[in-house]
């Protein structure tokens, strides 16, 4: 079985970074049994339950835009680190986050592709002008 490129594999963590500011999900290679764990919790039960989150969940719609990530490779795993900012501001102050995920992108997925399976996200919020 050939060994997918780690290009590939970072090119499928961008498509979920991208999801996240544009809520259209179409185009993430989750694989079927994807999830998502986010500080520790369960908030991804599945590649489609992941998709409709990112397409219509109120969670990521007040989410404006993502920094460009800081990708790394070790093994399975894609790490990317980014910040994102939120469209809702309170006295002229917006929220942020810094992110830290992990993307788990085996380099021999039987599919013979790129697929997310799973995502573990660490967040730290800020305030921002």
């Amino acid at each position: 079985m050939p060994v997918i490129a780690d290009t590939d594999r970072i090119a499928a963590a961008q498509a979920y970074i991208s999801a996240l500011a544009s809520h259209d999900a179409d185009a993430v290679p989750f694989a079927p049994g994807c999830t998502r764990v986010e500080v520790g919790l369960k908030t991804g039960f599945s590649g489609n339950h992941l998709r409709r989150s990112l397409n219509r969940g109120l969670q990521y719609r007040v989410i404006e835009s993502v920094s460009t990530p800081e990708f790394s490779v070790d093994g399975d795993t894609v790490r990317a680190r980014f910040d994102l900012s939120t469209k809702p501001s309170l006295a002229g102050r917006k929220v942020g986050a810094h992110i830290d995920e992990t993307f788990l992108i085996p380099a021999d997925d039987p599919s013979g592709r790129a697929q997310i399976h799973h995502i573990n996200a660490s967040i730290r919020p800020f305030l921002t002008r």
